[in-house]
């Protein structure tokens, strides 16, 4: 790491979450009654959705509503400006699953922890800044989760800062048909029930910001989207076990609007690592734009049919 603000540590930042965070939020990414053990707390074999931590950056311990504004504008970076939140939008963001998490944080704590990779001036466009983010067991000090997430702070460039790393790229492959291909309706309540799992953008219920942003209205969280494709994947691929999956990883290349279709077409590539196979896979609206591209995930494979 090098360049302004790479290696800041946030403070630790306690997380925590109940049953009824996890039912909510595999309901509002397209889990179905077909797969009880995410949304329904007396199945033998109840469990979080694998990606659910990914929510607790905007979450923390609260039950309650935020002002999203005022908990991201506190967090100022030493070496480079403060960035509005009001125009900011995801980049992308790669997960890594090395412990599952339990069903409650109850009788235990756990913490985020935060630091900066990395802050890229990409001039007039806006700048990038690439975060990781730990969930630990703050008694034991085991990883449960490790994310790897750029936001991009829009038109906010052009302070003299590093460009940034070419990033890695994983084009799906030319001229296969996908292996697997999974379709969803979103509709215009889409991310009025995805932002109560803590991400209470305004840009995801109110028009006016997006406006602003040259959106042209409500556009639905990217990261519904990301968690709908980590769905797709594991109930298409990984049988919906949560065991099944190693890394899930996407780039956000378009808004989505309430009321888009989105398409995900999946590849094998039969490469393995440490017994999980690479799936390669985009994620397309009804009228064929790419919403995530640049998709990589390591899964388990043994079929759509859920074995729980």
């Amino acid at each position: 790491m090098s360049g302004p603000g790479a290696g800041h540590q946030f403070p630790s930042e306690e997380v925590s979450w109940l049953k009824r965070d996890l039912l909510l939020f595999a309901n509002s990414i397209g889990c179905t009654a077909e797969e009880l053990h995410f949304l329904y707390e007396l199945h033998p074999n109840f469990a979080a959705f694998p990606t659910y931590p990914i929510v607790l950056p905007f979450k923390y311990t609260t039950q309650e509503v935020i002002d999203f504004y005022a908990s991201k504008a506190s967090r100022d970076i030493p070496g480079v400006p403060s960035f509005d939140p009001r125009r900011s939008v995801d980049g992308q963001r790669k997960m890594t699953f090395y412990k599952p998490l339990p069903v409650t944080s109850e009788g235990r704590k756990f913490e985020l922890r935060s630091k900066v990779l990395g802050v890229y001036d990409k001039g007039k466009a806006g700048t990038v800044v690439e975060v990781e983010n730990l969930i630990v067991d703050k008694e034991s000090g085991e990883v449960y989760t490790k994310v790897i997430g750029s936001g991009f702070y829009v038109g906010q460039g052009n302070w003299g800062g590093p460009k940034g790393p070419a990033s890695v790229n994983f084009p799906p492959p030319q001229g296969k048909t996908p292996d697997v291909v999974h379709k969803f309706q979103t509709t215009e309540n889409t991310s009025l029930l995805y932002r109560l799992n803590g991400d209470y953008n305004p840009l995801h219920a109110d028009p006016a910001p997006g406006k602003k942003m040259g959106f042209g209205g409500i556009i639905i969280h990217g990261l519904f989207s990301w968690n709908m494709t980590a769905h797709a994947v594991l109930e298409k691929l990984g049988g919906s076990d949560p065991k099944n999956m190693r890394e899930f990883q996407a780039r956000f290349a378009s808004p989505v609007r309430p009321g888009d279709k989105l398409i995900t077409e999946m590849w094998r590539t039969g490469k393995l690592e440490d017994g999980f196979e690479e799936i390669i896979f985009i994620t397309k609206n009804g009228q064929g734009k790419v919403v995530l591209s640049n998709g990589r995930a390591l899964v388990k494979v043994i079929g759509a049919k859920s074995k729980l």
